[in-house]
């Protein structure tokens, strides 16, 4: 339960960090990308741009 934990912190602070890049390529702003304030602070959970992403990245590795 611990190791969940620490993954899901690591993946919402490695999101958080690449969040500016990922609005300059124009993700992030999809239908299903979450951004809100939480304890005085501004989370950002882009799902649909992850699983746009995963998808991509699956079709290259495929191709290659």
């Amino acid at each position: 339960m611990m190791r969940w934990l620490i993954v899901v912190f690591l993946a919402l602070l490695l999101i958080s960090w690449v969040r500016p890049w990922m609005e300059k390529m124009g993700l992030g702003k999809l239908p299903g990308d979450f951004h809100f304030k939480l304890f005085g602070r501004e989370w950002y959970i882009p799902f649909t741009s992850t699983l746009l992403l995963s998808f991509v990245l699956s079709l290259l590795t495929k191709l290659l």
